[in-house]
């Protein structure tokens, strides 16, 4: 049998969102700074195409953007404005909906990101 305090304990409340696992506040009030920082990766922002999980619809991924998380949605709806569609941003990803990879890339090359197509 496992013991609680090893799992992470509270991950999500209903309450106040997603919690920290450290401190046990919510990750907007977070004070261990334990928060989740700007992923390191290797500076190319990937684009890809997906439909996998979406009833055949197509989706235009972002990955790999060295923001925040307020840098991220900021982006996001810029991307999404000049795309003129819909789309979140979830777990770091940028999802834009429908096929806009040449215009996501040409639009994330203008603002001055190392961007090139990933996938198929």
């Amino acid at each position: 049998m496992k013991n609680k305090l090893s799992t992470g304990g509270l991950v999500y409340s209903t309450d106040a969102g997603r919690m920290c696992p450290a401190c046990r506040q919510p990750v907007a009030q977070c004070a261990c700074g334990q928060r989740s920082a700007v992923p390191a990766g290797d500076g190319v922002v990937r684009v890809s195409r997906e439909t996998k999980g979406r009833g055949g619809k197509a989706v235009t991924l972002v990955k790999g953007v060295a923001l925040d998380s307020a840098g991220l949605a900021a982006l996001g709806k810029q991307l999404k404005a000049s795309c003129g569609s819909g789309g979140t941003v979830k777990d770091g990803v940028i999802e834009i909906q429908g096929d806009h990879t040449d215009r996501v890339l040409l639009a994330l090359q203008a603002l001055g990101h190392r961007a090139k197509r990933a996938g198929g």
